[in-house]
């Protein structure tokens, strides 16, 4: 056996075993070796990065992996990488065989300072993307804008040095419990797989109570294997299996009525692998926000669930039902801070919604509820020649004044951003009785903008009804600032697991999750064990 062969199947072993012997994979350094040669190649190797040459140049290019002392760094780099997996990342991108061959090689001074950055660099990859994603999102769907929190190369590197390396590894991941939750989903469908997934799928179009036969029997069995119904060799949709198809239709935002209908049919005969992508893209839509702050207060607009939260200390306090902008006017994602509110607005109409649902009636003689404006004056309309202007060259802007038949209702909320995209309520409450509600331009619009208002107001006040119905009253448009500002996360989350540790899904309306899950499969990311 040569002595390369030999260090190769010793690091191998070394890998496998305690951190201690992760120290055997490099030679034991000479004492007397100087080392101007190493810190030439750390020089050399680290000089193409900013921040790498930086981090190195203040280490006085001495290595941070290669030398003796770094035993733990090497054990806590090495077990992180063969667990990348876990957590859904593409492994392709941290070459751990590469990394240990070089360790294995590092025989002389400058073999030594090139496995040192190497090392540095794929600390570096994984680190940003166990941390913050791995994704370029904006790149994939042009209605993602959000600012992935990052973390500035030299510092991630300086705290590293100044902790101890297996508890800083272990900090990286999403520390909020949701990700926990959908980590060990992850694991607990891989598991399922290993042991036939969820059976035969369900072959009929629907099912109801009463009904018996094969079907149902394969119904019954996929409901078991995942969790909803307790063992039973009953062949009839009796009572158990409606309850357990009603809990099952409530993760899946499905009316819940224990029928079996079609959009149930589809849900449950969803693949084992089909969930487990799922899980993992949103352990990577985690990953977005992983912004490393603990928030006292937030809220949360999930635009696949129709649902607008705020959540205090990591627990869900408010929830209302939520109108999204329609499939061709799709709300984007991004976050911000919510400022202020504004009782009885008045609303600017944007010049986009005016060319396509205003304009065209003005220009045509109709009557309008709008105020026409001219430098921020009103303009009677039956003053102008509405003949000499077309819906491209209109030079009015439109303002809907306070009132019953206002747009966005009694009162809207403000995290100004580039996207003119608030939260409002709306005279057209009727919307949020239906199961699928994307009919906005792209606002959000609230069931219970009122009882939002209020639970927003309590910790300024201590009669948040009270101060809120007093401006309703006047009519008159009052902006009430908030004293605190709050974080918005406007995001599409169509899986997640609740504190109950029940697996929910909701359809992809907007397609994004598709794109986003092709571009994950595409670098590798695909489920050990397939199985249906």
């Amino acid at each position: 056996m040569s002595l390369k062969i030999a260090r190769s199947a010793l690091a191998a072993f070394a890998l496998a075993v305690s951190p201690v012997a992760v120290a055997s994979i490099l030679p034991a350094p000479v004492e007397a070796q100087t080392f101007s040669a190493l810190r030439q190649a750390i020089a050399e190797a680290s000089s193409s990065d900013e921040s790498l040459a930086a981090f190195y140049r203040a280490q006085d290019f001495q290595p941070i992996w290669t030398s003796s002392e770094a035993v733990e760094r090497r054990s806590a780099l090495i077990a992180a990488l063969e667990q990348a997996d876990i957590h859904g990342l593409p492994t392709s991108r941290y070459d751990i065989d590469a990394l240990r061959t070089a360790f294995a090689e590092a025989t002389n001074p400058r073999a030594r300072g090139l496995a040192d950055v190497m090392a540095t660099r794929l600390f570096l990859r994984y680190a940003q993307d166990v941390h913050s994603g791995f994704l370029d999102p904006d790149s994939i769907i042009e209605d993602i804008f959000q600012d992935l929190p990052r973390q500035d190369p030299l510092e991630l590197l300086t705290a590293f040095m100044d902790a101890n390396p297996h508890a800083f590894m272990a900090s990286l991941p999403p520390q909020d419990p949701a990700y926990a939750r959908l980590l060990r989903m992850k694991l607990h469908l891989e598991d399922l797989a290993t042991r036939g997934g969820y059976g035969p799928t369900v072959q009929a179009g629907s099912l109801a109570p009463g009904d018996r036969g094969p079907a149902v029997v394969a119904l019954r069995n996929r409901l078991i294997a995942m969790g909803y119904l307790e063992r039973s060799i009953t062949a009839e949709y009796d009572a158990r299996l409606q309850a357990a198809v009603v809990e099952f239709q409530i993760d899946n935002g499905i009316t819940p009525d224990g029928v079996a209908g079609g959009a149930t049919i589809r849900a449950v005969n969803r693949s084992v692998e089909d969930h487990w992508n799922d899980v993992v893209l949103h352990m990577e839509r985690q990953r977005w926000l992983n912004d490393g702050q603990v928030h006292e207060r937030l809220i949360f607009v999930n635009l696949a669930d129709f649902h607008t939260r705020v959540i205090d200390n990591g627990e869900t306090t408010f929830v209302t039902r939520s109108v999204i902008g329609a499939r061709d006017r799709q709300t984007p994602e991004f976050s911000d801070q919510m400022e202020h509110m504004v009782i009885n607005p008045s609303w600017y109409v944007p010049r986009s919604i005016a060319m396509r649902s205003y304009i065209p009636n003005i220009l045509a003689g109709g009557g309008t509820y709008m105020q026409l404006l001219a430098n921020g004056r009103v303009v009677n309309p039956a003053s102008v020649d509405m003949s000499q202007y077309s819906v491209s060259s209109f030079p009015f802007d439109l303002r809907q004044p306070p009132g019953p038949r206002n747009a966005l209702g009694t009162v809207k909320f403000m995290f100004p951003n580039r996207h003119a995209i608030y939260l409002h309520d709306t005279p057209e409450q009727h919307l949020m009785d239906r199961e699928v509600r994307a009919y906005s331009s792209g606002c959000i619009r609230l069931a219970d903008p009122h009882e939002f208002a209020y639970h927003l107001l309590e910790r300024q006040t201590d009669d948040p009804v009270g101060l809120f119905q007093r401006i309703l009253n006047t009519g008159q448009e009052t902006q009430v600032d908030l004293e605190t500002y709050i974080p918005v996360h406007l995001t599409y989350w169509t899986a997640w697991v609740d504190d109950e540790g029940g697996l929910n899904f909701r359809d992809d309306i907007y397609g994004r999750n598709a794109r986003l899950g092709q571009a994950i499969r595409a670098m590798g990311v695909v489920m050990p064990d397939r199985a249906s």
